[in-house]
């Protein structure tokens, strides 16, 4: 039940309950021009004890943890105003659909669930205002990584090609001292202190690496023992990567200084993939399109085909031609180039691009689109994967660029913000020098 118990508790850092808010008025933080109240920040920090209990010796003393909280609830909401902001909604619907699948994962019905959800006082209503506010961060964040990240083909290949030989998957968790934007010489040198005390800890046996990474670590998984899961080795980020393989079974890697700040890194545990070994030839090609509604009777779009493909055995620049009159949006930019792909993979014109030499143009091909002149640049024996192996592939690609850049955007939105954080006494004080690298829980 753990997306159900992580939502219960994203409620409680939105929701208080009437009778805390009313007997609790002082304000924690301002953040632009939103406010958190004292009894959110107490309330959700109720809730993590709670749901800690059996690991209580683990968590952060009872001020750092509502630190933590407090910084989740900042980047909560402002990732929310962002969202908002930018035209982002969630409709009805979508979160009707949302609570009947964590109702269905958690073997509950949805009346079950929203009785469950309410048991602590927030109403019906404050508990779908917590689900649409998660699918709206969900939304935001891959709207960002659509329109920021990119991976391409040959990326694609070298992860399958890996994959192929029965990569290993690794078993990982961390523990984060971030550093701010542009940060100081003085600055540098109190967070290496403050990992290489850590580390020192953990090395005289101390404290064991979850229990440190809960009361010390800056990531979003600090109250997940620091645990990062099963990732290949492409996942990794390249700082760790090629240190990774030569470790053993729970061994600490670093400290390391990466994009964001200081890491100590965990083997937890290795195992290894069944090898595949089929393969596939493989063309690299561009492709200028001229668009049709009937390819068959449109003699226009075929003489205009035809006379793209004289000027180009006439020697005109096949990347020019294309970025000037190919019709396909997706790769004209790219001088109509497409990266490596099976004939399969090729569709309607696999078949002609195979019986090509290389540096050949072929005649206009009619397809459903339109007519399509190709040149093949090169052929190669690659991993033979299906479509949705080529999809798990670029996501998995995705997800380890994602993670990085995407916590740029938010320390950079964060430090762009107003933010005021309040003492009990409700005196102003300074906003930490390394702020935790909050992301929103899928």
């Amino acid at each position: 039940m753990k997306k159900f118990a992580f939502l219960l508790i994203a409620a409680q850092l939105v929701f208080a309950t009437p009778a805390l808010a009313q007997s609790i008025d002082s304000i924690a933080a301002v953040v632009n021009e939103d406010v958190i109240l004292r009894s959110e920040v107490k309330l959700a920090t109720d809730n993590i004890v709670a749901q800690n209990a059996q690991r209580a010796a683990d968590l952060p003393p009872r001020d750092i943890l509502e630190r933590q909280v407090l910084e989740r609830l900042i980047m909560m909401r402002l990732q929310i105003a962002r969202a908002n902001s930018s035209g982002m909604r969630v409709e009805d619907a979508e979160v009707d659909q949302a609570v009947a699948s964590i109702a269905q994962q958690n073997n509950l019905t949805t009346a079950q669930l929203v009785s469950q959800a309410t048991q602590g006082g927030m109403s019906e209503k404050a508990f779908r205002k917590t689900i649409a506010d998660e699918l709206l961060l969900q939304r935001m964040k891959m709207a960002y990584a659509q329109s920021t990240i990119r991976v391409s083909e040959s990326e694609v290949d070298n992860v399958l090609s890996s994959l192929s030989k029965g990569g290993t998957q690794y078993h990982l968790a961390n523990i984060v001292v971030t550093l701010p934007e542009g940060a100081t010489s003085e600055q540098i040198e109190l967070g290496q202190k403050k990992i290489d005390g850590i580390k020192a800890q953990i090395d005289r046996g101390e404290m064991d690496f979850t229990a440190a990474a809960m009361r010390y670590s800056n990531a979003p998984n600090a109250l997940d023992g620091g645990d990062l899961g099963w990732r290949a080795i492409e996942e990794v980020p390249p700082a760790f990567a090629q240190q990774l393989v030569n470790m053993q079974q729970g061994e600490i890697l670093g400290p390391v200084r990466g994009t964001t700040g200081f890491q100590l890194l965990k083997l937890v545990d290795i195992r290894q993939n069944a090898a595949g070994t089929n393969t596939v030839t493989q063309y690299r090609i561009q492709q200028i399109l001229i668009k049709s509604a009937d390819p068959a009777n449109d003699n226009a779009a075929r003489a205009k085909a035809e006379t793209l493909r004289a000027r180009l055995v006439g020697g005109a620049d096949f990347a020019k031609l294309a970025k000037s009159d190919s019709d396909d949006a997706a790769t004209k930019d790219r001088g109509g180039e497409i990266d490596w792909r099976s004939q399969d993979a090729l569709g309607e014109v696999g078949a002609t691009v195979a019986g090509l030499a290389d540096n050949a143009v072929s005649e206009p091909i009619q397809t459903a689109e339109g007519w399509v002149i190709v040149k093949r640049l090169g052929t190669r024996q690659g991993v033979a994967a299906s479509d949705d192996q080529r999809a798990q592939a670029r996501d998995m690609i995705g997800r380890r660029k994602l993670e990085e850049s995407y916590d740029r955007f938010l320390r950079e939105m964060r430090g762009e913000a107003y933010i005021d954080i309040r003492r009990a006494d409700g005196s102003s004080e300074s906003t930490p020098v390394a702020t935790p690298a909050a992301t929103p829980a899928n």
